[in-house]
């Protein structure tokens, strides 16, 4: 899949910006806060409409605004050519691709599938669980409708019961929220550990490209508790109702799994260096490719946000031939990237605005 164009208007500082790309390899280059990551968070929300920076979408609204808005014209290996247009508004967001307006978030997931390397990422391998557990269901529901309306079932039904909970309800009422609970609870469950598994099976080989195999690399599902079937889970959400009226919220659950990185089976966490972890995180997104070429049938566009000084200069050139030459590549930086990193063609970003050069 290719971007060729993009046109931007009153999203974040960008007023307005039209941008035609020709070439495998765009570099925004520029000082911090002009809007370089911003373009890249627009491009990156046609993945499934969510930002990779914020849960809160009206953020994405230029102050002062009532409506952004974004088009995209892609190369698509199962669809041609291809146009999308997104409005975003405080009450929501309206999708049209060509030419027809997307109603459900499940048919769309998986069509335009994009990738970003963050800086931020490094929070994944030592912060709270609840930046790794975002990322793997984004990462499952891309690319599953019936993970995402498992996990949408299950949240419904987890809202559902803490509002019981914290009123003081029966069991009679809380049971009546549990039967569902328990059987999106299994399905949740169960997706999430395959796709772990899948998922570390790829880590494993882009960890030892990007480290030349110094050392091996994984990654370990981590539930809040084991459940086999609904059954059983229903069995956990009735013994835990006394419990959780104490606390009048429900304690245990998939809203609490996690997933651990690995180093030679050793938590990365306590014994991973600096850049063993940066490197760990790098090895994610690369098994987050090779995991939505696989089930999309789609090359993913790559959004690199200010990753290339991060590592030495020997795992960069490794980390950069693991991309391969068929991808295209959107990056970033205050700085131009080395010259053997190949040609790109290069825009300034200054307050907002996109200048080409050459142009």
């Amino acid at each position: 899949m290719r971007l060729r164009r993009i046109t931007l208007q009153h999203f974040r500082n960008v007023p307005f910006a039209e941008l035609s790309f020709a070439g495998r390899q765009q570099f925004f280059v520029g000082a911090n806060g002009q809007g370089k990551t911003n373009l890249l968070e627009a491009v990156g929300f046609v993945s499934a409409l969510r930002s990779f920076r914020t849960t809160d979408a009206r953020l994405l609204i230029a102050h002062g605004q009532a409506e952004a808005a974004l088009a995209c014209e892609f190369e698509h290996e199962r669809f041609g050519p291809s146009k999308l247009v997104i409005k975003l508004r405080a009450g929501g967001k309206e999708v049209w691709c060509d030419g027809e307006k997307v109603t459900r978030l499940g048919d769309y997931l998986g069509r335009f599938p994009t990738v970003v390397f963050s800086s931020q990422d490094q929070q994944w391998v030592r912060g709270a669980p609840g930046l790794r557990r975002r990322w793997l269901d984004f990462t499952l529901a891309a690319m599953d409708p019936a993970y995402l309306r498992a996990l949408q079932s299950y949240h419904k039904a987890l809202t559902g019961r803490n509002a019981l909970l914290k009123r003081g309800a029966g069991p009679g009422e809380l049971s009546a929220f549990e039967k569902p609970l328990a059987v999106a609870a299994a399905e949740v469950q169960a997706k999430r550990a395959t796709g772990v598994a899948e998922l570390a099976a790829e880590v494993t080989t882009a960890y030892a490209q990007i480290a030349d195999g110094a050392e091996r690399a994984s990654l370990r599902h981590a539930p809040d508790i084991s459940a086999e079937n609904a059954t059983a889970w229903l069995g956990v959400f009735e013994r835990g109702r006394a419990r959780d009226q104490q606390f009048r919220t429900t304690v245990a659950g998939p809203h609490r799994d996690d997933f651990h990185f690995l180093l030679e089976d050793r938590p990365a966490r306590d014994f991973g260096s600096e850049g063993q972890q940066r490197s760990l995180v790098l090895a994610l997104r690369l098994a987050q490719v090779s995991y939505f070429r696989a089930r999309a049938g789609v090359e993913p566009l790559l959004l690199a946000d200010d990753v290339l000084g991060e590592l030495d200069p020997a795992r960069r050139r490794r980390f950069w031939a693991t991309l391969g030459e068929a991808r295209q590549v959107i990056a970033t930086g205050t700085s131009l990237p080395d010259a053997e990193l190949g040609e790109w063609e290069v825009f300034r970003v200054a307050d907002g605005v996109f200048t080409k050069e050459g142009a």
